[in-house]
């Protein structure tokens, strides 16, 4: 049987999973070989994933063939970073000046795209706003300098639901109808280059964008027809 049990979960994937849960929901539920962190009462399986996406390939490959699957991932959209010392005091607190977005949520659908377009899965972006727990000073591991924290909830902001592959667009400011690069996505999207290349990536597979040539050396992409006669609303004209 597949978990990762109570005993190895952090506080904010406990906090989510306490939130989400309604009168009728039962919590750590077998399921075939896997145990799901929330049953609904009306049998739909939720996964709160605050990680990586990839170890679930294997579950929803085999749990979407007769249930339906909602993976919840929490986003942090303000955080403060909160110094404790070896006694759990605080001793200083401060606003990150990250401010991620739903577009994150590429960095992990990444690996499993084309899974969006089982009608049986649905993902659901978390907005949250949260504090990360560090110690006082950098901890030492063998040579590394590293300080990995601990992510605590503090309330939603938002909650994004994406039940089809045309959804992603209403994440995006809107993409332009001339081709682009993944450069110029990144910038549209402020965003860093590796996360435009993986929202790249996710869209080619999910047929939303497809190629458009090359610009020197660089690749280009355009909005798919199939995507604009979707949602004409999140394209933008094209630039002149």
């Amino acid at each position: 049987m597949s978990s990762v049990g109570v005993l190895r979960e952090g506080p904010l994937h406990a906090a989510i999973k306490a939130a989400l849960a309604q009168p009728g929901d039962r919590l750590e539920v077998p399921v075939g070989r896997f145990v799901i962190d929330l049953v609904r009462a009306d049998g739909e399986l939720v996964e709160v994933q605050t990680g990586g996406f990839g170890p679930l390939r294997h579950k929803l490959r085999v749990l979407l063939a007769e249930h339906r699957v909602r993976i919840v991932h929490p986003v942090a959209a303000e955080r403060r970073i909160v110094r404790i010392d070896e006694h759990g005091e605080v001793v200083s607190v401060r606003r990150s000046p990250r401010r991620a977005t739903a577009v994150e949520v590429f960095d992990k659908l990444v690996a499993f795209p084309a899974l969006l377009a089982d009608p049986n899965l649905t993902v659901e972006i978390l907005l949250l706003r949260e504090d990360h727990l560090r110690a006082a000073g950098p901890v030492r591991s063998g040579r590394r300098t590293r300080d990995p924290g601990e992510r605590r909830l503090v309330n939603v902001i938002e909650r994004i639901e994406i039940g089809a592959p045309h959804d992603l667009l209403a994440l995006m400011p809107g993409l332009p109808l001339a081709p682009f690069s993944t450069r110029e996505l990144a910038s549209l999207l402020r965003c860093s280059t590796r996360l435009a290349q993986r929202t790249v990536y996710c869209l080619r597979v999910i047929k939303l964008i497809e190629p458009a040539g090359r610009r020197g050396p660089s690749p280009l992409h355009r909005v798919s027809g199939a995507a604009i006669g979707v949602r004409p609303e999140s394209v933008c004209q094209p630039r002149r």
